[in-house]
């Protein structure tokens, strides 16, 4: 019947990932559906599509290797803003309470835990203070669309960047170059291990409906933009010219220190930080960085080089052994590009071509994630420099960034 020939189809196609050899079979159960079939599928349908696709990807859950439950603790990345224009990222986990947090705010920009407050600013405006054994992610914030801290009287802590007087001293100075790299590999592999393939296809094929199945992947995105603009900030907010010139540097070193551990995540974010117009128009600083430097990182820019469809970056990372981090925004944008390119049905059957190039793209993660012997690609890094790295101070505002850079180095 019509039904078994359906029923039989599925259980050949649940099985095919795992046995690849099934393929033929799978093949003359199409050619003896489509004879059966009383109704034609409707090939423009976006809605069809994608519930094909996404069953010929997700199969339930066997199509990728078994992980363990998801923890309560799970890794989250909270911003708690301390002016209107910058917050601290703190890298915690999900039941983080409101007194955990502050005291790694306080830590991070060196206050007085004490005289602080964390306050939720609702989406309606409306400002509860919250207490200190409170779970921050719990139900009863979750219509809190901002967290900030403030002083016991409800006053702002720190005045907006651009008014501020007094500077933070440059704390990454002191630190050593391979330390930071190793702390910002380790926090994006704990972030990058954990996301799962079908995230991606997920992601790139209905975004707006697979709420909660992007949670890993997201955060990794997230942490890649926030490095990046932490790079910006850590510049922009070094008002001494030649402390400036050292962080570039420094910043140099670290990429590619990162591209030595194959963290490809946080390379581009720094490579992509310092060429930001808001940093790239400081000519001064520029001119002030030894010849080796800038040679370095030419070469270092040069794999974020987009000609030939970024050829220089993917020779690069199809060299480099696994466990390894890639540049997920890229991986995205293939998938993006194989799906919006090509038909899920020719013929009203599966276009099995599209499927196996999208598998193949998905199946980086897992490559990626670890080596034939299980290596993975943590490290051991400073206490010291893991907390700088877990909780870092971001200025969001594009506007600040441009007038804090035009501030240390005036338009002429």
């Amino acid at each position: 019947s019509v039904f078994s020939s359906q029923t039989l189809y599925r259980y050949v196609l649940d099985d095919l990932y795992e046995f690849p050899s099934l393929e033929a079979e799978l093949k003359e159960l199409q050619k003896l559906l489509r004879m059966q079939r009383r109704h034609t599928v409707d090939e423009y349908s976006p809605q069809r599509k994608n519930k094909a696709l996404f069953h010929q990807l997700s199969l339930k859950e066997n199509w990728q290797p078994v992980r363990a439950p998801p923890r309560e603790n799970k890794e989250v990345l909270c911003r708690v803003y301390v002016t209107v224009d910058s917050y601290v990222s703190v890298r915690t986990h999900a039941s983080v309470t409101v007194q955990e947090l502050l005291a790694a705010v306080a830590e991070r920009l060196e206050w007085v835990e004490e005289d602080m407050l964390l306050m939720a600013l609702t989406y309606s405006r409306e400002k509860v203070v919250l207490q200190p054994q409170q779970c921050v992610y719990s139900d009863a914030l979750s219509a809190a669309g901002r967290l900030c801290v403030c002083r016991r009287d409800l006053t702002e802590i720190m005045s907006p960047v651009t008014d501020n007087g007094h500077q933070q001293p440059v704390r990454m100075l002191s630190m050593n170059t391979w330390d930071i790299a190793v702390a910002l590999t380790n926090c994006d592999w704990s972030l990058f291990s954990n996301v799962q393939e079908k995230e991606l296809v997920y992601f790139t094929l209905s975004r707006d409906s697979c709420a909660g199945h992007t949670v890993a992947l997201e955060l990794l995105l997230q942490r890649c933009n926030e490095v990046q603009q932490w790079v910006m900030t850590e510049v922009l907010l070094c008002p001494v010219l030649c402390k400036r010139v050292q962080l570039f540097k420094k910043f140099i070193k670290i990429a590619a220190h990162c591209k030595a551990q194959r963290n490809l995540n946080s390379f581009f974010a720094i490579i992509m930080g310092l060429n930001t117009a808001a940093v790239s128009r400081l000519s001064q600083t520029w001119e002030k960085v030894p010849g080796r430097f800038k040679k370095l990182f030419s070469e270092l820019e040069s794999l974020t080089d987009p000609s030939f469809n970024h050829k220089a970056y993917r020779d690069a990372f199809r060299k480099m052994k696994s466990p390894k981090i890639p540049f997920l925004p890229l991986l995205l944008k293939d998938i993006t590009f194989i799906h919006e390119g090509n038909r899920t049905f020719l013929d009203n059957l599966l276009n099995f071509e599209k499927l196996h190039m999208i598998g193949d793209m998905v199946r980086t993660v897992r490559q990626c994630q670890t080596d034939h012997m299980g290596n993975l690609l943590a490290q051991k890094d400073s206490a010291e420099v893991r907390a700088y790295i877990d909780y870092l101070h971001i200025i969001d505002n594009q506007q600040t960034l441009f007038e804090l850079s035009h501030r240390l180095e005036p338009k002429m």
